[in-house]
Formats: structure tokens, sequence, C-alpha cells
């Protein structure tokens, strides 16, 4: 019998460094929303990646950032949370941008926990650059620590997505199936439709309005004597009066885009018809209110 290796692995690095790309990558699916907007992610997503020979549960964090609001800092303390929980941690820096202060700061945190962790270094968005560029990219990288290994991926082409999982499987321990065979992810599926009304949301909204949005599933049910729909409930809540019109735009025909874009996603996700009721409500300065923050689940 050849060893079953089992655990877990998260992505960390700053906010739009392409981990949730490359998490749904890993695992062959759509288990983490993507964006183009920085600190897209606000909750630690598992994906799982099964193997005849391992099960590595990756784990996508939000993007480790300076904090401007009570939102903020508790994302933070996910990903500190998270980092110090896990086997080996994938440090993500993309190909296209230079290194920075914030992935050196996040370098300097991640040296507390490399000596019982090991850190992987891993140049993303590869496809976006020539070779000569990945090339300097992993040498400026191997400057800022000292790295368990070194790798250039990229989600979008596959380029060497295999040997990356090799590499996190390789520094597992040892052990048994932690999830049922076929689970792709552990989060609940009101979650994930949540998080994908926010995606369908983030699309084409203003750089300073991502931030303020946040959607809760009220409701989620099959239509009483059907068995091929579902009924889905939602509100989706701005800080201010000016962000609702932002988001309705001209006489709700954004609202009507983000709900069809949302619905289509949805019915991919849960295999069934789905009618999406999404409304929008103002919740004032929530990302600055704890009480707020618990009703919306952070």
């Amino acid at each position: 019998m050849t060893e079953h290796r089992s655990g877990f692995a998260c992505f960390v690095g700053r906010p739009n460094a392409g981990k949730s790309t490359l998490t749904n990558a890993l695992v062959g699916t759509k288990v983490a929303i993507t964006s183009s907007k920085p600190q897209t992610t606000r909750h630690a997503i598992r994906g799982i990646v099964h193997r005849e020979d391992a099960q590595l549960v990756l784990i996508d964090t939000p993007g480790l950032h300076r904090p401007r609001t009570l939102l903020g800092e508790r994302l933070n303390d996910i990903v500190h949370t998270t980092w110090s929980e896990v086997d080996v941690v994938g440090f993500c820096v993309p190909a296209n941008e230079k290194i920075g202060p914030g992935d050196k700061f996040i370098a300097n945190e991640l040296q507390k926990i490399a000596k019982r962790t090991p850190v992987i270094g891993i140049v993303t968005k590869t496809d976006l650059v020539q070779p000569q560029q990945v090339a300097e990219q992993l040498l400026a990288l191997q400057q800022v620590m000292d790295f368990a290994e070194l790798v250039p991926v990229s989600a979008v082409d596959g380029f060497q997505v295999g040997t990356l999982t090799d590499l996190l499987v390789r520094r597992l321990p040892e052990g048994p199936q932690l999830y049922p065979g076929g689970e792709l992810t552990d989060e609940p599926e009101q979650t994930l439709v949540a998080e994908l009304i926010r995606e369908a949301a983030l699309e084409g909204v203003r750089d300073e309005l991502p931030h303020s949005i946040a959607v809760t599933v009220e409701e989620m049910l099959p239509r009483e004597g059907r068995d091929d729909l579902v009924d889905v409930h939602a509100f989706l809540y701005v800080e201010r009066p000016s962000q609702k019109g932002i988001i309705l735009g001209h006489k709700g025909e954004r609202l009507r885009e983000v709900g069809a874009t949302a619905r289509k996603n949805i019915e991919r996700l849960l295999g069934s018809k789905v009618y999406l009721d999404l409304h929008i409500k103002v919740a004032k300065e929530w990302q600055r209110d704890p009480r707020q923050l618990r009703r919306l689940g952070f």
C-alpha cells in the first residue's frame, strides 16, 4: 500500500495576487469567487483536491492589507488564524507586479511561522509576462525570505498547476481522507450562493464601492410542488443611499444584470432552475459597526 497524505494548505498574499483563481484551478472547479477588485475574498473558503495518494484541503484567505475599518481588521485576523493552523503555506506574488512593501510585510509575518510550517513561494499570473520576467520575479522573491520551494504558475493556462499540487501534497502529514470523496468544498450552499451574488455585483462597479457591498441569503427553498425550481431570497447591502443608486442603475437595469448573471451561476452550482429575488438595503457604515458586522456574518 502506498502511503496516503491528508492535510491543509493556504494561499496568502496581497489583495489581488491571484489566490482565489489558483484555488479554483487546483480544485478543478469554482469554489472561490474571483474579481479584478482587490479584497474580493472575505471568508476562509475551503476547496478540496482529491487524489489517489492524498487529500489536499486548500484554504483561500482574504488578502493581507493595512486595515482601515473593523471589517479590514477582522479579515486580517482570519488570515493569521488560518496560517497558524495549516500544514503548508503558499505565498503568492504576481509575475506582472514588482515586489513591494506589502509583500515584504507579509514575508515578515510568515517568518514567525516558517520554522514549524513550510512556506512555498509562488509566482502567479505567469501568462501575463515573458519568461524572462518570470525568471526575474523568482530571483526577486528569493531575496524576500528563505522558502521551502519556489514555483512559477499560471492558473489561467494551467502552467505548473500539477507541479504546485505535488509540492503541497509532499508537505502534508500521512493520514486518511478528511472529507468524503466527491466533496469539493465544505462551504454551506447558502454561503456560496451569497458569494456568487456578490461576485456578480462587483463587476463594473466603481473602485470605492466593492468594500461596501455585502450579501446575505435570507431564504433558499425548493418551490412548493416543483422539484426543479429553487426560490432564493437575498439582500444586497451597501453603506450609503448614493451607492444604492449605483447598484440599481438607470431604471433598475444594473440590478437586473447582476441578478441575471448571479442566477446563471447559482443554477450551475445547484444543478436546478432558480428564481432569484434580490433587494438592496442600506446598512449605514456597516464595515465599522461591530453589531452590523456580526449580523452580516463577520
